[in-house]
């Protein structure tokens, strides 16, 4: 199991006596991602391709933050990784170049539990190009996806399935081994939004199979940057929206201008922070996963694969108090038997209190959460809940306790008893 002394010295924010639990939305960074950030920019600060040392040494360190999230990912190269300001940048960016290849009619598939970074993009092409959209909705009562209906839309052969990978809102993990198979048969580009999942479990996108896939760094324990996995052949093909000097090749013909030099490099410090978490705490899970990586991936993956057993504990401490808080309505699975289904971002609302008046008052225990709805505007507007605030969002990671979630349950029942 995790250590948790040792993991939360790697995060200096954490020395503060705060309860971070507004992680879904940004996770505090590792101390050896601002090392490497502060680093670049005492040393190596420089723009790209100069004939200079600190060009040379620049170009270098970015060359290794692309292999690196290359091996986060499991491209197949590092020049299937493209760096952008974050997700929803970057899903804008490609959603112009796909643009060009639908035509008045094509049909794309979008979901109502998804964050609107993934559903606002392809509904402005979709207006652009008169191509039709196909909705697939939720379960309300468990926030699982409606694979039915997700089912029928791909018998439509759609071009394109826009599909979050875990929701932002009710963390619902979709089944995406089962989703994705179906829209290549389909004929379909597969456009993935992990940003929510990335911090929580391991991603392999060649096992998956889908085209696209892009998080946010600074939602595990990194810098405000976007990282974007594309299939090489795709992104070699596609229209880049660049200027004229800029690389014809990629993944350069998508990073345009001069990007975020040292948020890059402090990509780098978090995978870093990752591969020393899977050497340190984990050893069982190497040897689980050794059959299939080696080197970094495989000490990334062992690091993202211990995280998620340590969380299942968080997720499953959290419900219990939930539940056992009188008033509280849980949005999303609350079942402990599917813990494996669902990431721990709990989304609640209690009796007829406005969720931004609880996370107010949560605040003022010193415990940070979010309220409203988190940029996953069908979700809420799906459930009823958008013109009453919203709900209250609580996300640990791996450097929460349980202590820390039993002050949260302490303070949200006394909370409640004021009611």
């Amino acid at each position: 199991m995790l250590d948790l002394t040792q993991i939360r010295a790697q995060f200096p924010a954490l020395k503060s006596k705060a309860i971070f639990l507004d992680n879904p939305a940004g996770t505090q960074i590792s101390k050896t991602s601002l090392q490497r950030m502060e680093n670049y920019l005492l040393q190596t600060n420089a723009n790209h391709e100069g004939a200079f040392t600190t060009s040379r040494q620049s170009d270098a360190i970015l060359a290794e933050a692309h292999a690196a999230a290359a091996d986060f990912y499991h491209a197949a190269s590092p020049q299937e990784i493209v760096f952008g300001a974050n997700m929803t940048t970057l899903t804008l960016h490609i959603s112009r170049s796909l643009a060009r290849w639908l035509n008045p009619g094509d049909r794309i598939i979008l979901t109502r539990l998804d964050h609107d970074a993934n559903i606002s993009p392809w509904l402005l092409i979709a207006e652009e190009r008169g191509c039709i959209v196909d909705w697939v909705d939720f379960h309300p009562e468990d926030g699982t996806l409606n694979l039915d209906q997700m089912q029928r839309a791909l018998e439509k052969e759609p071009r394109l399935v826009a599909v979050g990978y875990a929701s932002n809102a009710l963390g619902t993990i979709n089944p995406l081994e089962q989703i994705v198979p179906l829209a290549k048969k389909a004929g379909a580009w597969v456009y993935v939004d992990a940003v929510q999942y990335a911090p929580h479990a391991p991603i392999d996108v060649q096992a998956l199979g889908c085209d696209f896939l892009v998080s946010s760094a600074y939602k595990w324990f990194g810098p405000h940057v976007g990282v974007l996995y594309g299939r090489y052949d795709l992104l070699d093909e596609l229209f880049a929206y660049k200027v004229r000097p800029a690389s014809n090749e990629p993944p350069g013909k998508f990073e345009t201008g001069t990007l975020n030099h040292e948020g890059i490099a402090g990509v780098l410090g978090t995978l870093e922070y990752l591969e020393w978490l899977g050497e340190q705490f984990g050893q069982d899970q190497q040897a689980a996963l050794s059959a299939k990586y080696s080197g970094r991936a495989l000490h990334l993956k062992a690091g993202i694969a211990a995280i998620r057993e340590y969380e299942a504990q968080l997720a499953k401490t959290l419900l219990e108090i939930l539940e056992e808080t009188p008033g509280v309505t849980v949005y999303g699975l609350r079942d402990l038997n599917r813990l494996s289904e669902r990431v721990p971002t709990v989304a609640f609302r209690l009796k007829d209190w406005h969720p931004r008046r609880i996370a107010e008052e949560l605040d003022k225990a010193g415990i940070y959460v979010w309220d409203g709805n988190y940029y996953a505007l069908e979700v809420t507007t799906r459930l009823g809940v958008e013109a009453k605030g919203g709900m209250v969002r609580v996300g640990p990671v791996h450097y929460n306790s349980l202590a820390e979630l039993e002050q949260f349950g302490r303070v949200l029942n006394r909370i409640a008893r004021q009611s």
